[in-house]
């Protein structure tokens, strides 16, 4: 976990784009401070979940035969979390 805040830390930090935004708002005379906050979950996957999943593999959308998504409570937790309003009918 700590390696990843790390990347993301480095890359915003040697984001030229950032820079060339943050230094447009100090030339306008305003002082920036930027707070970021990232919520990073996870979870132990069972081994037969692990054989199907690798880290190379993108994520699989979970969606029912209806067509609807199925969400976690997790999902519903995250998008709470948003302020994204989440219909009862899809817990």
């Amino acid at each position: 976990m700590q390696e990843l805040g790390n990347a993301i830390n480095e890359s915003l930090s040697d984001s030229e784009r950032i820079a060339e935004a943050i230094g447009e708002i100090k030339r306008a005379g305003y002082d920036v401070f930027l707070v970021l906050e990232a919520t990073i979950g996870f979870n132990k996957r069972e081994d037969a979940d692990a054989e199907e999943e690798s880290p190379e593999m993108p994520l699989r959308s979970k969606v029912g035969s209806t067509g609807k998504i199925k969400l976690t409570t997790q999902d519903q937790k995250f998008l709470r979390a948003l302020k994204i309003a989440v219909d009862d009918e899809h817990e």
